[in-house]
């Protein structure tokens, strides 16, 4: 997938006013060990995995707007393809709803703290608003 492609804004449903005030919503890329939504589900967040929805091997432009008509924030620890593709969304005017990038410091083989990292990430934004491009790092 080239990063710098430019996304085709027909290919989203919602408006960057729509994505403020909607529930905030995650959606963990393929890299993301699949227990992370299930205990994430136990901690009370809206996630899903594209495990369960069919939508492993996608590539990440596909993803991304995937997320974006679902108004879901993509959570993912491929950090520098999801940068280059959110400003690429910016520059053509395609709002997304968010992205976190999970660091290594987060490993896959402990999903539990990794639904714990987004449950605090989540009381610490607990508002949808500015949501839109927007890229959040993880913390441990």
């Amino acid at each position: 997938m080239d990063a710098g492609a430019r996304p085709q804004r027909a290919a989203l449903r919602y408006t960057s006013e729509e994505v403020a005030g909607t529930r905030l919503r995650l959606l963990l890329d393929e890299d993301v060990h699949p227990a992370v939504a299930e205990i994430g589900r136990g901690l009370g967040l809206d996630v899903e995995t594209v495990h369960e929805i069919n939508r492993r091997g996608h590539e990440d432009f596909p993803q991304l707007v995937f997320a974006a008509a679902s108004t879901r924030v993509l959570v993912t620890r491929n950090r520098d393809d999801y940068i280059k593709l959110t400003v690429s969304f910016f520059q053509s005017g395609s709002p997304h709803a968010g992205v976190i990038v999970v660091p290594y410091s987060l490993p896959n083989r402990e999903p539990a703290r990794i639904a714990h990292a987004l449950k605090r990430w989540r009381e610490e934004y607990p508002h949808d608003e500015g949501m839109e491009y927007a890229i959040f790092f993880l913390g441990a």
